[in-house]
Parts: structure tokens; C-alpha cells; sequence
């Protein structure tokens, strides 16, 4: 379907599937000239600041910016290395990275240790059980305790069930994110769960239906490097009102199934991007933490520019400049790229 403009040329729709599919298989000079719509866009409905995020889960500095509070943003698990589904793209692993905090009392203790450090705020996340949930609940009281320290509180929830969004909606957490897959092969074959999109379609569904903010993220290459439902995933998307959309990229981790695969190109991530900012003109876009270093970052930020991102987290030094020369401001915040949305609407 070709998209719908009016006399100056803006464009007034545009079909996620269809007009997606087009810039999927388009060639570089149609890329370019999606791109720079969708750059034209963000300035219109968003301004000039480029928003640079680097929660202090990991050590960051470039020449513009180096964490001052390693305390500022925190990434605690619940259930520490611990996951049943041991996806084939992870396996555990990436909780390694985040501190364990296994009881509701050892939560709020970290928790109130962040905010005695300066801390803004704090990511709650763990291993996923068989059925794709992570298990919460038992740490309502303390969620909601550390909303009331009067730090943001951002959740990854995996799928979650009525009780689960009922809990995490009392508790007035800022922002709940999980993996949006619209391929049910590649949610089976990799996250080894059945019936995946139709589940993440009503985890989406109850979440909004409790007054949780909803931060998705749509992970471009999980099909063993190669696209895979990404546009299914964008379209279940945009039947739920999301705070904002988080694009993040396969990285092949050392002792995974998915060791050796081939991530997918930064032009690749770019058409998906590009793709989002032209179906979401005014939600927040996002370039996630999770993707492949150097050079292949430094190309996919410069995709992110110039397909319309709002934010990029641990941008490079060389996507600043980037963003510079394109007239944009660089602003720097040590917290989850998933709480754009608070600033941006």
C-alpha cells in the first residue's frame, strides 16, 4: 500500500505490515528518503534534543558524558541467575549483569540504599519461570514500598497474569517492559513458549487494562540473526497505546545457542526503526541498551538519527557528533531509556 500524503507531501498513514514491508525491501535511495521523513517527524512532533541514556548497570564514558553515581539507576533481579526458559539467545546470562535480590525484604533494603546514594530510580527484572512469567508476586508490598522512596521504578515483567498486572498497577510502578515477538515459530524456537504473540498480545492487554504504563521492546534478529515477525510485532503494538517503543538488536552472547550467529545489520535495525517512527509519529522511539559494540554500534546509532529515534542508550561518541551535526542537542540522563515518555509527553 502506497502511504497517504496530503498537498504538502506529509504523510497522513501508514500500514505497519504493508508500507513496513515496503522499506524492509527497499533500495538505499528509498531507504534514505524514508529515513528522512521519518527524521522530519521526530523534529516536528518532538523538537531537537536527542535523548542519551546510560543506566549505571554498566560502566559508560565518552568525551560528552561519564556516570557520576554508579548508584544513580540500578538493575536488581528477583530471582538472580536463575531461569527456566534459558532462551536460546541469552541463557541466563544476562542476569549476571543485574545484583540479586531475592526477598521482598532484600529489594526494599537495596532499594532505600539507593535512594541514601543519590539514586533515581531502579530497574526490577529476573529470570523467567516455564511459563514466561517472572515471578512477582510476593514482591508487591515491596514494589510499592519503593515507589513511596520516591524512585522510579521500571519492571520487566516477561507475560504476566491479571493478579500480576493488578499488582504492578497498585503499586503505580513508571513503566513495565517485556520482548514483543510476532512470529509464533521464532517464540517457541528461541523463547520456548507456545503461542507467544497471542500471550504477549493479552500480557500488553492486561497491563494497560491496570493503568501500567507500557514501555514494549521489539528485538530485531532474534530469528537466529535473520527478521522474523518484527512487523507483526509492531503492529500488535499499536492496538495498545504504548508509552513509548524500544527497538533493541540481537547480540550473540559467548556459551549461547546463538554464539556464533550473525546479528543483523545496522541498516537492517535502521529499516525497523524507520519503519516504527513512521507508524508511531508521536510516541517516544527508543534505541535500546541490548545490541552489538563497536563499529556495528556506532553504525546503528547513526541509523537511529537519521531514521527519527528520540534516544539512543549508551550512544557512542561518534553518534553524538553525528546528532550534533544534524542539529540535534544531546541530553544526558542516567536512567532507563524506557521512561522517554515522562519527558518527551
Amino acid at each position: 500500500m502506497k502511504p497517504i500524503r496530503n498537498e504538502s507531501g506529509d504523510l497522513l498513514t501508514f500500514e505497519i505490515l504493508s508500507d513496513g514491508k515496503s522499506i524492509l525491501n527497499a533500495s538505499s535511495n528509498e531507504l534514505e528518503d524514508s529515513m528522512a521523513r521519518g527524521f522530519s517527524i521526530r523534529k516536528r512532533n518532538f523538537g531537537e534534543d536527542l535523548l542519551c541514556y546510560s543506566p549505571t548497570g554498566y560502566p559508560y564514558k565518552i568525551s560528552e558524558h561519564q556516570h557520576t553515581n554508579p548508584h544513580n539507576f540500578t538493575s536488581l533481579s528477583v530471582t538472580g541467575t536463575s531461569c527456566s526458559l534459558n532462551c536460546e539467545h541469552c541463557d541466563g546470562k544476562l542476569l549476571k549483569g543485574m545484583e540479586a535480590t531475592l526477598t521482598p525484604e532484600k529489594l526494599l533494603e537495596r532499594a532505600k540504599d539507593i535512594k541514601a546514594r543519590g539514586g533515581e530510580g531502579v530497574l526490577i527484572s529476573g529470570g523467567s519461570d516455564s511459563r514466561g512469567h517472572v515471578p512477582l508476586e510476593r514482591f508487591g508490598d515491596a514494589i510499592a514500598a519503593v515507589k513511596d522512596l520516591g524512585l522510579k521504578v521500571v519492571v520487566h515483567t516477561g507475560l504476566v497474569d491479571e493478579a500480576t498486572a493488578q499488582m504492578l498497577g497498585a503499586a503505580k510502578v513508571d513503566a513495565a517492559m517485556l520482548d514483543i515477538i510476532g512470529d509464533a515459530s521464532v517464540a517457541k524456537n528461541v523463547y520456548h513458549i507456545e503461542q507467544g504473540p497471542e500471550k504477549m498480545a493479552h500480557t500488553l492487554d492486561i497491563l494497560v487494562e491496570n493503568n501500567v504504563p507500557i514501555t514494549p521492546h521489539v528485538l530485531v534478529g532474534m530469528n537466529y540473526g535473520k527478521l522474523g515477525g518484527e512487523l507483526e510485532a509492531l503492529d500488535m503494538i499499536s492496538k495498545r497505546n504504548p508509552q513509548a517503543i524500544v527497538i533493541i538488536a540481537l547480540n550473540p552472547l559467548r556459551n549461547t545457542p546463538m554464539a556464533d550467529v550473525e546479528p543483523p545489520s545496522p541498516e537492517t535495525i535502521g529499516r525497523v526503526l524507520t519503519v516504527a517512527r513512521l507508524g508511531f509519529e508521536k510516541t517516544p522511539l527508543l534505541l535500546g541498551c541490548a545490541r552489538p559494540i563497536g563499529d556495528h554500534k556506532v553504525h546503528t546509532d547513526n541509523y537511529a538519527i537519521r531514521g527519527g529515534a528520540n534516544g539512543i542508550a549508551y550512544v557512542s561518541q561518534e553518534g553524538v557528533d553525528f546528532a550534533q551535526k544534524r542539529g540535534l542537542s544531546p541530553v544526558f540522563m542516567d536512567i532507563c531509556c524506557s521512561l522517554a515518555f515522562l519527558k518527551l509527553t
